[in-house]
């Protein structure tokens, strides 16, 4: 393993970190794994070589970054001194990432990705930088994997630098992110977009036993302009009690861990993936510490580095000098030992169930999703059902089509059983979206095959009966029209990750009507349309009639480009369906 080429070790320790996520998760694996892959990854020279890059960085007389080249890898360092310095102190809110430099870090459905405003303003002062991109390019020309560190704000800075690689760059190289006592930078936003797009093994961040800054945003008031000699103790005490506050869970904080977290002491390594076990360790380890080693270890990972590279071949003892029954249970101790809590600690049981919780809830997020796996069965035919009914409305006598049947059903066994299946589906894929968003299933789920089909096929042939209730209820008179006021966000959600997997074009030529109308919004469209026709013949302001006249006649246009393409099915042209109607209004119109 110690002779490994500088660009495999790179690219092994950033599969290593990925891979882990999943290791980590596995509900088969009766072992604990935290302590030896950080042992593991501590061994390799990547940890040592990251570090001296920070050191030049620092160092250097005429520049705030430091490259160093090691075979096919390109070590890219900032410095945390340099960069402090230029950190905005009025700028302690978040702010969300520019969208010409990170467009495609977007969260469905939830809160924007946001960092720390103070931290990304150093960064687009490297990033504007032109001899700093200009040896960039060169970099990704010539390397097979760059390793992008810093230590302190320089770490939050080469963050920031390998997100925006990851978003932008289609190249062949590896860009792994290794930080040293680096701040909090994001959001729970920015934290879970990292995981689902499954970036999280790209970023490995070092922390040592009491170092202060990483832990430093945990308190609301705090910034790096209060780490002075004379309020150092008070300081201390404020983030240990913040911090300890978030990790009950009796407030949340505005921060959020992302990425892989490698915990160091002067008797091992611990790597734990999961944030609210990072933000739990990060208090508990804390604890026996001080305001002065709470600084000093800010400035000794040096130490830290040159002391834990050999534990991976030491033989380790277990320092209670009993050894536990189990294989689980051993790893558990010696990650306890690792990270510098003994046994006979008050806060040790703590420690320990948070290890705990992190595998457990690996097992959770896998379970969940089996558990969902089978509730889709279950309610799939409910969605069978609605198929059927589809089927016999488009073959009625009425020849209304399915829409309008819908719409216009009476009081009916049938049609109450399938609108009672409309409101089940509509449960199943609600909750199904609320543990996504809790983080209760795996990083990649929305990504699955599985269920971007599902969640398509359930849209299409669902959601005109959403449209269809809503008009039959007359909510648009009460709320507006349906794409505006009454659209569920599942849907919208839907459409998000249909287009990221297949994009939005449909160039594969039909030769039949297709089963459900492509546009599961195109009855929305023909209510919005008709209802602009019965305004349009009353509207006095000039302006708004021209308005009115060409969103009916884009609206024509593009339903008649779907009726070409054969991307609706067979109700939209039936005899009396809205669709139909609406076509004769508007030549009545017209005439």
């Amino acid at each position: 393993f110690f002779f490994f080429k500088s660009y495999q070790l790179a690219t092994s320790l950033q599969t290593l970190l990925t891979k882990t996520l999943k290791i980590m998760e596995s509900e088969a694996s009766s072992f604990e794994s935290s302590e030896t892959f950080a042992a593991l990854v501590a061994s390799t020279p990547l940890l040592e070589e990251s570090w001296k890059v920070c050191g030049v960085a620092d160092a250097s007389a005429d520049s705030n970054f430091a490259v160093n080249r090691v075979g096919g890898t390109a070590y890219v360092g900032f410095s945390g001194v340099k960069l402090g310095a230029g950190v905005d102190q009025s700028r302690r809110n978040l702010a969300p990432l520019p969208d010409e430099l990170f467009a495609t870090l977007c969260l469905d459905g939830a809160d924007p990705a946001m960092v720390h405003a103070g931290l990304l303003h150093p960064f687009q002062s490297v990033y504007r930088d032109n001899l700093f991109r200009d040896q960039m390019v060169e970099i990704m020309n010539t390397s097979k994997s760059i390793v992008i560190t810093g230590h302190s704000i320089g770490g939050a800075i080469a963050s920031l630098l390998t997100l925006w690689h990851l978003c932008r760059l289609q190249t062949i190289c590896s860009v792994i992110c290794i930080t040293f006592g680096s701040p909090m930078l994001g959001n729970e936003s920015f934290s879970r977009v990292i995981l689902q797009k499954r970036w999280a093994g790209h970023f490995c961040h070092v922390v040592s036993q009491h170092d202060i800054v990483p832990r430093l945003f945990f308190a609301p008031s705090c910034s790096f302009q209060f780490i002075s000699e004379e309020n150092k103790t008070q300081l201390f005490r404020i983030v240990l009690d913040s911090l300890g506050v978030v990790s009950r869970g009796e407030c949340k904080s505005s921060f959020s861990p992302s990425g892989s977290y490698l915990f160091c002491t002067n008797k091992g390594v611990v790597c734990v993936d999961n944030e609210m076990v990072v933000i739990k360790l990060l208090y508990l380890t804390l604890l026996n510490g001080s305001q002065s080693s709470s600084f000093g270890d800010h400035f000794g990972y040096a130490d830290f580095i040159r002391k834990v590279q050999w534990q991976f071949i030491e033989n380790r003892s277990f320092m209670g000098g009993n050894i536990p029954e189990s294989s689980y249970e051993a790893g558990i101790t010696l990650a306890l030992e690792s990270l510098g809590i003994s046994s006979h600690e008050l806060n040790s049981e703590d420690a320990k169930e948070a290890l705990k919780k992190a595998k457990k809830l690996g097992r959770t997020r896998n379970l969940n999703s089996a558990n969902l796996a089978i509730g889709l069965s279950k309610i799939n035919p409910f969605r069978a059902q609605i198929e059927w009914y589809k089927a016999s409305c488009d073959n009625s006598v009425e020849q209304m089509g399915y829409y309008d049947s819908f719409k216009q059903r009476g009081a009916s066994i049938r049609g109450f059983k399938v609108n009672m299946n409309r409101i089940k589906l509509g449960q199943f894929w609600d909750s199904l979206i609320d543990k996504l968003e809790a983080n209760e299933l795996p990083y990649d789920f929305h990504k699955r095959a599985k269920w971007v089909n599902a969640s398509q096929f359930y849209k299409l042939i669902v959601e005109p009966l959403d449209i269809a209730e809503y008009y039959r209820t007359e909510m648009h008179l009460v709320n507006g029209h349906y794409m505006q006021h009454g659209r569920k966000r599942r849907y919208k959600i839907f459409d998000k990750w249909w287009n990221t997997e297949n994009g939005t074009d449909h160039p594969t030529a039909r030769s039949r009507f297709a089963s459900s109308t492509q546009d599961s919004c195109f009855w929305a469209q023909v209510e919005e349309a008709r209802d602009s026709l019965i305004k349009v013949r009353a509207e006095g302001d000039a302006r708004k009639f021209i308005k009115m006249l060409e969103d009916v006649t884009k609206f024509d246009q593009y339903a008649k480009r779907l009726i070409e393409n054969k991307e609706v099915s067979q109700d939209v042209l039936a005899k009396n369906s809205s669709y139909t109607k609406f076509i004769e209004e508007w030549k009545d119109f017209q005439s």
